[in-house]
């Protein structure tokens, strides 16, 4: 009994707990059913509204600017060369790198001795060349003094023999007297041939003489200009540089010993595109005398010079394209041959055209303008210049309405937007550059690095130093002279 008893108990257990699993699975079941036959609720489309910086197309009159990098040289640069070889006896107090010499001045000498001895023998040469031809000028007087008086008795001569051969016409004189006479004027014809020909042998020599006269003022020159040659003098003010000399070392005929460069007379070479070329250009074809601004960085404390474009290269030189320019800097202080500056020179006006940022004009050339009702219309316009991150464009039928100053994927034709104006926005002002206060140590660090440094003009060494000794210095100047530092 006690055994079917618990039977049926656990027969009725499993009943039970079937009945209650079947019950729930209906229940799951019908709640997905339920789940899959109600209808989602429908919510209200709302459009999406983007809000945009907005600038307003202005036309007026901008000058732009071109850009290009270039080389600073200087227009007058010589190179020092020894005219004569031979031991250096004396240099210039400023002969060194950087060493500044006036115009006419002496910069080295050369041994002068042998040059003066070839000196001295010229001048002994020429002072008996000179007395040599004072001697044949005597000689061809005496030689036609004495032509002269053979003459005369030439004449006394011929006189004699007429006489006899009157005396024997007339039956007075004999015809040894005539014979007599003809002989002795024969024999004075013959003195006369003979003394002319000791005139022609004096003039011969005088010649000779005043031959040997002019050799010995050529050699007496020649030995002065090689006496000068070993003196070497400054054609211009400037500074050396490549200094390759001491005193008393041996110096070649033509060997380069320097190069002499006037820092007054620079100028810069850059190179620009056919197309920039072409703005440059007047109506004649010729290169218009544009201002020029080169700029020279020196941990952010940029030289700044001024000038004009001069001339453009002859060709193009193989495997370069565009123009190579020349511009004329008037004034610039601090700037040296080799310098690579940036070069903003000033193109021709445009007028009745607009600036907007870069980011309002895409690939195809168009700006999204707004429209009625804040929704945007895509416009092409013409791209005039790119100016950093600036454009120029025209637009003469969009003047005066608003454009999007940067777009994004997200807008187009159509959109609708929340125009932010300028004077809506929240960056009207500009922010001012970062400043950082330096511990003593660094402040030191960073002024012995600029002190020590060759390639620095000094004034830009004094600039930065003032910069750098002041309670708060740029951040960008700090990190630039840092990085040059290694730190």
């Amino acid at each position: 009994m006690r055994f079917l008893r618990r039977s049926l108990v656990g027969l009725f257990l499993i009943a039970v707990t079937v009945g209650l699993l079947a019950y729930a699975g209906y229940s799951v079941s019908s709640a997905i059913q339920a789940r899959l036959n109600d209808s989602p609720a429908q919510r209200p489309a709302r459009e999406r509204v983007f809000a945009v910086n907005v600038a307003t197309l202005t036309p007026q009159t901008i000058t732009p600017v071109l850009t290009a990098f270039g080389e600073v040289r200087s227009r007058r640069t010589l190179e020092l060369r020894a005219e004569a070889g031979g031991r250096v006896v004396a240099l210039h107090p400023a002969f060194e790198e950087g060493g500044h010499v006036a115009a006419g001045d002496l910069i080295l000498r050369v041994d002068p001795a042998t040059a003066q001895w070839a000196l001295d023998v010229a001048r002994t040469d020429l002072a008996e060349a000179d007395a040599d031809l004072g001697d044949a000028e005597r000689t061809l007087d005496l030689a036609r003094e004495e032509l002269a008086a053979t003459e005369d008795q030439a004449r006394l001569r011929e006189l004699a023999l007429a006489r006899q051969e009157d005396l024997r016409a007339r039956g007075v004189g004999t015809d040894a007297a005539v014979e007599d006479a003809a002989l002795a004027a024969s024999a004075a014809k013959q003195a006369v041939v003979a003394r002319r020909q000791s005139v022609a042998q004096a003039e011969a020599a005088l010649a000779t003489a005043r031959t040997a006269l002019e050799r010995a003022r050529i050699r007496l020159e020649e030995a002065e200009r090689d006496l000068a040659d070993t003196e070497l003098r400054a054609a211009f003010s400037g500074t050396l540089s490549d200094v390759t000399l001491v005193e008393g070392g041996l110096v070649t005929a033509n060997e380069r010993v320097a190069d002499l460069i006037d820092p007054d007379a620079l100028e810069v070479s850059f190179r620009v595109s056919t197309a920039q070329y072409s703005r440059l250009l007047d109506d004649r074809g010729q290169l218009r005398p544009a201002q020029v601004t080169a700029l020279l960085d020196v941990f952010g404390a940029d030289l700044q010079a001024t000038g004009r474009l001069t001339r453009e290269s002859g060709a193009v030189a193989e495997g370069q394209v565009g123009r190579l320019l020349y511009a004329s800097l008037d004034t610039a202080p601090g700037f040296r041959p080799g310098d690579f500056v940036t070069v903003r020179l000033e193109e021709p006006p445009l007028d009745r055209v607009a600036r907007l940022p870069a980011t309002a004009l895409n690939a195809a050339g168009q700006v999204l303008v707004l429209a009625e009702g804040d929704r945007l219309e895509a416009h092409a316009v013409e791209l005039l210049r790119r100016q950093g991150d600036d454009v120029i464009i025209r637009a003469p039928g969009l003047y005066g309405r608003e454009v999007v100053a940067e777009r994004s994927p997200l807008l187009g034709a159509g959109i609708k937007v929340r125009p932010l104006r300028p004077a809506e926005g929240a960056g009207a002002i500009p922010d001012e550059p970062e400043m950082v206060e330096l511990t003593p140590e660094r402040r030191a660090a960073l002024i012995a690095f600029v002190e020590g440094n060759p390639m620095m003009p000094q004034e830009a060494k004094a600039r930065v130093k003032a910069q750098l000794e002041q309670e708060k210095v740029p951040a960008r100047m700090v990190e630039r002279i840092e990085s040059r530092m290694g730190g």
